[in-house]
């Protein structure tokens, strides 16, 4: 690649990804110094239209960035009302009552939201405030410098041709260089995975744990819509099959916002978790309520779930890691929005000390120390063993011992120290011959739905002749390992139908149906010989979720 010439454009601050860690940083940074010249980078076609979330905002973060916001008309207009915890059985519902609850836990005080909203509107302050923001530019490159820092990206290489190579009609984009590069990607960023391995930045950490969120917006019968109601779910349909649990929030306009959640350590390499999603719907309570609606849309992401002990070194030489790209998500409450905007608040400032004192390229140690030490450490920390206790214990054990531990943990201590992950979720993958098949219902067409119907919910979208995205480093590993011994779980993991094995003469054959994906990376999570990696494809390409 040596011998592509790239136009280079030099910024002070280079940000990836518009979501709520990215703005906030680029938010902070005009608010510190209007001078500063600050880029966001955005891989969808628009600033949230690849942001998918719980969609309950603890407005902290929004509160120490932006005091006024209020005021200025951010889009939280629907405070929890009502607040439920339910354990499902296949055919009823306990009620867990809320007083026993660590008070962290409770929502009152908290929003409502689409954040792919709030993303909207933060990107209209950022502009305002004079970022430029360029979205449908994917950042498919790191740029280090001469003495082995993050110099920049390269972002805006498109008409690839299909086998990656640069061709005729290529479009090589350009680099973006920064005195400090942010890297608020998301979930298992490409660039963040690079950066992580680079510099070694997970040593000495736990291994990062992942679920996979899969949400679906409803429009209900009016009599049946509380707007500001909050429900959580745990047990059927998953039972001892997987972690994981579901939520339920009405917001405006006869809205709801039905989700779940399957933590992606699950031994079975059976389990199917868009069915077990489908399958939660049909639960009387849940059906009881769509009974007569329509699902307006459909998306899906990983989450991060290994918190506290997970969180990588947050900063390299030029480089910082941001919200999920770090791992910042509280996972007892499904909430990392929160945190997001926080890391994007303390990196900017930490950015700003070093620029004024005419550095660059270093490692911005008061970001690190500002996150472990300040509010996000300590929201992370008083939950650090939930997921863990949950993972080697079970769910009964995680509602009783993690419990307390939260409890505990309010009050300053903890009677388990922090409790340790084991395996990575890839690795929690055990042999198909250990494992009896699922048999899954298949879906009505009115309250469950196949996932390539699900999917054009998502309207996601990706030019064919670009080449494939989703990279597989032995073609022969998913015919010649993972189907005989895992039964090739791709084919199940992925909510979004990208992989098939189909038969060509009676021979099996993987298939990759890239243009279905929508971006969730759990298939670099947790293919079992972790063969495959996810890549940024071309700019704007993707799904465009509406409100999500």
């Amino acid at each position: 690649m040596a011998e592509i010439e790239r136009e280079a454009m030099e910024y002070d601050v280079v940000i990836v990804g518009a979501g709520p860690a990215g703005l906030s940083a680029a938010i902070r940074l005009k608010q510190l110094d209007a001078d500063l010249n600050v880029v966001v980078l955005e891989k969808g076609s628009e600033v949230g239209a690849h942001i998918l979330s719980g969609a309950v905002l603890d407005p902290c973060g929004l509160d120490a960035l932006i005091p006024d916001w209020k005021e200025k008309g951010a889009p939280l207009n629907v405070p929890v009302e009502e607040d439920n915890f339910y354990m499902l059985g296949e055919a009823g519902q306990i009620r867990i009552p809320n007083f026993p609850m660590p008070p962290l836990m409770n929502n009152h005080g908290n929003y409502i939201v689409s954040m792919g909203n709030v993303c909207r509107w933060m990107a209209e302050q950022a502009e305002e405030m004079g970022v430029e923001i360029f979205p449908g530019m994917a950042c498919s490159e790191m740029v280090y410098g001469e003495n082995g820092e993050v110099k920049g990206v390269v972002a805006g290489v498109f008409g690839l041709e299909p086998d990656g190579s640069y061709g005729p009609n290529t479009e090589p984009g350009m680099e973006l260089h920064g005195k400090y590069v942010f890297l608020s990607e998301g979930v298992r960023g490409s660039l963040s995975k690079e950066v992580i391995a680079k510099y070694d930045l997970s040593a000495g950490k736990e291994v990062q744990k992942y679920g996979v969120g899969m949400k679906e917006i409803w429009e209900i019968d009016p009599d049946k819509h509380k707007e500001g109601t909050v429900t959580h779910t745990m047990g059927w349909p998953l039972g001892s099959n997987a972690g994981g649990g579901s939520f339920i929030y009405h917001l405006e306009n006869n809205q709801v916002y039905v989700g779940f959640v399957v933590h992606l350590n699950y031994k079975n390499p059976h389990l199917y978790p868009y069915m077990e999603f489908q399958r939660f719907k049909h639960h009387p309570m849940v059906a009881e309520l769509l009974k007569g609606g329509k699902r307006v849309a459909y998306g899906a992401r990983a989450i991060t779930e290994g918190g506290y002990q997970s969180m990588p070194k947050l900063v390299a030489p030029g480089v910082a890691l941001l919200g999920c790209s770090a791992g910042m998500v509280n996972v007892p409450r499904i909430k990392g929005n929160h945190n997001a905007m926080l890391s994007g608040k303390a990196a900017a400032e930490a950015a700003y000390d070093a620029i004024k004192a005419e550095r660059s390229g270093d490692e911005l140690t008061t970001y690190e120390t500002d996150v472990r030490d300040g509010p996000i450490g300590a929201d992370l920390k008083k939950v650090r063993n939930v997921k863990p206790i949950w993972s080697k214990w079970g769910l009964t054990a995680s509602l009783m011992l993690g419990g307390l531990d939260m409890w505990t943990n309010t009050l300053g201590f903890s009677l388990f120290g922090t409790v340790g992950h084991g395996k990575n979720d890839a690795e929690s993958t055990e042999d198909a011959s250990k494992h009896q098949p699922i048999d899954y219902p298949k879906p009505d067409g009115v309250l469950s739905f196949d996932r390539l119907t699900n999917v054009s919910f998502a309207a996601t979208n990706h030019e064919e002749s670009q080449p494939c995205h989703l990279r597989l480093t032995d073609p022969e590993i998913p015919v010649k390992v993972n189907l005989p011994k895992f039964d090739e779980p791709a084919q199940r993991y992925c909510p979004a139908g990208v992989y098939e094995m189909v038969e060509d003469d009676g021979e099996p054959r993987f298939v990759i149906n890239f243009q279905n994906c929508v971006h969730c990376k759990t298939c670099d999570i947790k293919d079992p010989s972790q063969n495959i990696t996810w890549t940024t494809p071309q700019g704007g390409d993707g799904p465009n979720y509406p409100n999500m």
